[in-house]
């Protein structure tokens, strides 16, 4: 088998660059960098695709950058709803969680689901 790597995104949201300064800019590539730097480290080091994709997404959720755990949008009563879903592709059991509303990291909830 090749090497595994790992692949993630910041979002689908519409901010352009036009309305980002180069330094907002670097902020948002440092910060995935830095997630898939530790994705591709805890690879390298064997750890299960599962646990990569777990620990990738809940620090897509600790930065406030992305609009995921902390840094998600408000709802129009000012409150958060978060989704996560997880899927193991060897067992293909799935968990998830949505409309959460007081947990940081909806991920861990939905990887709980799932196990």
């Amino acid at each position: 088998m090749g090497k595994a790597v790992i692949a993630i995104h910041g979002g689908a949201g519409a901010i352009s660059r036009a309305q980002m300064s180069l330094q907002q800019e670097l902020r948002y590539i440092e910060a995935l960098s830095a997630i898939v730097e530790t994705g591709q480290k805890m690879l390298e080091a064997g750890e299960s695709a599962l646990d990569v994709v777990t620990e990738a997404v809940r620090l897509l959720e600790e930065c406030p950058l992305f609009n995921a755990g902390i840094g998600a949008v408000f709802t129009r009563d000012e409150t958060h709803e978060l989704d996560a879903c997880v899927m193991d592709g060897n067992t293909l059991k799935a968990g998830a969680v949505a409309g959460v509303s007081h947990l940081r990291n909806p991920v861990l909830a939905a990887r709980l689901v799932m196990e």
